[in-house]
């Protein structure tokens, strides 16, 4: 993405002293959201949405995003799908929801893993493929079912690689579990557990305020499905809010016990939630939007994607946010809202503290410790919340960030105009 050329608003008004508040021009070759849709996020193996395939989550979001972007299904060239446990790499899912969703056979897919960045990198995918002039309109989306993937048999190292992992200790620690990087990040930088939960307390608060005001309904499109109960008696139900937020107590925040290490501070508390769900968004070129007389919900404008050391995976948007920041010509005082996917409360504490961000820019609507993980998905939700959270507070900046497994972290910037 190229670097945009910033003004002030003390350059552009005579007599105004110099803001914060950053201006880009405006280019009929801007690569715009025209808007975008998910469903509620639910609880896995125990949720509404448990016995939801991957292919009916997404195609919800698939047809609520394109009605809210005023666009016909023929008039998408190209969906992409981000994803992490779903078989056969997503690829079979991703096409059946966009039939279910009532894009023709003409119209392409593709899926794509980053693991908890494939959302976010969708959207980069999407808005390179209509830079290039490749696509006109394209759909970028994320879903991930956790309760199916809970049922399939934990990842093996590959037989021919088992017996080289003694070569190398970055090798090995590609295979640490999640949980154990949380405590490595806690333990390397000195983030307790008081803190950590301080921090989650927080994310449910935030959340819990933001869903009683109604400030999701912007991003949730309703979804209709079947659930079955322990005796597999089906249901039908219709889920309009995400399952995640609940009043929460510091006090029942310390009862809870380790999750990775006896002598952890990470636990389900001050951990995100494993969650299923979808969320999809629609870009184009400005130009386009504007010939087609359709709505702009906001600018993609930059994106980078840069590795850390595997074993401290958490601490990747420390070093990603920079970077794209960089790219477009801000600084982190010219953002507004920061939506860091909470992973872990370690390594959202640490990126915080790392880089210096004002606590109240930070996931104002609460983060994945409260809301959920669900991993494919987690970069266009919070792609879709930044943008939502821009145009309902006249905001102009957002960063969109998180930590992605084997030790790398990822960000992307969007504006209102």
């Amino acid at each position: 993405m190229a670097t945009q050329r910033l003004r002030t608003i003390a350059e552009t008004v005579p007599g105004v002293g110099r803001q914060s508040v950053p201006c880009f021009s405006s280019s009929p070759d801007d690569i715009v959201v025209l808007g975008g849709a998910r469903t509620p996020m639910c609880k896995s193996r125990k949720g509404a949405l448990k016995d939801t395939a991957c292919a009916d989550m997404l195609a919800v979001a698939i047809k609520g995003a394109m009605e809210r972007s005023k666009v016909k299904p023929e008039q998408i060239d190209d969906v992409i799908v981000g994803n992490c446990g779903q078989d056969g790499a997503g690829a079979l899912q991703g096409r059946l929801a966009t039939f279910l969703a009532g894009i023709p056979k003409e119209s392409s897919v593709m899926a794509i893993n980053r693991q908890c960045s494939s959302g976010l990198t969708s959207i980069a995918h999407v808005a390179a493929n209509i830079k290039a002039g490749f696509i006109d309109i394209g759909i970028a989306a994320g879903v991930e079912s956790m309760s199916q993937s809970a049922k399939k048999p934990p990842p093996k190292v590959p037989g021919d690689m088992s017996n080289r992992l003694g070569e190398s200790q970055t090798v090995r620690d590609c295979l640490t579990p999640m949980g154990i990087t949380s405590e490595n990040v806690a333990s390397d930088y000195g983030i307790g557990r008081p803190e950590q939960d301080d921090f989650a307390l927080r994310s449910y608060q935030r959340a819990l305020d933001a869903q009683n005001k109604g400030f999701f309904d912007a991003e949730i499109v309703p979804i209709t499905t079947t659930v079955k109960d322990k005796e597999g008696k089906k249901q039908k139900v219709t889920v309009s809010k995400d399952e995640g937020p609940r009043p929460t107590t510091l006090e029942g925040l310390k009862k809870l016990k380790p999750a990775f290490k006896a002598d952890g501070a990470s636990h389900a508390g001050n951990s995100s939630q494993t969650t299923d769900g979808a969320a999809a968004v629609v870009l184009t070129k400005r130009s386009t939007a504007e010939r087609m007389g359709l709505p702009i919900l906001g600018v993609f404008r930059g994106f980078k994607v840069v590795g850390v050391a595997p074993r401290i995976m958490g601490i990747g948007p420390a070093v990603a946010i920079p970077a794209v920041l960089k790219q477009v010509g801000l600084s982190k005082d010219d953002v507004d809202i920061f939506e860091l996917n909470e992973a872990f409360a370690s390594q959202a504490l640490y990126c915080v503290k790392e880089l210096g961000l004002d606590s109240a820019k930070v996931n104002p609507q609460g983060g994945a410790i409260a809301l959920g993980h669900p991993l494919g998905m987690t970069g266009t939700r919070c792609s879709l919340s930044v943008l939502t959270q821009l145009q309902r507070t006249g905001k102009d900046v957002g960063v969109v960030s998180m930590c992605i497994g084997t030790g790398m972290g990822a960000a992307g910037v969007f504006t209102r105009n």
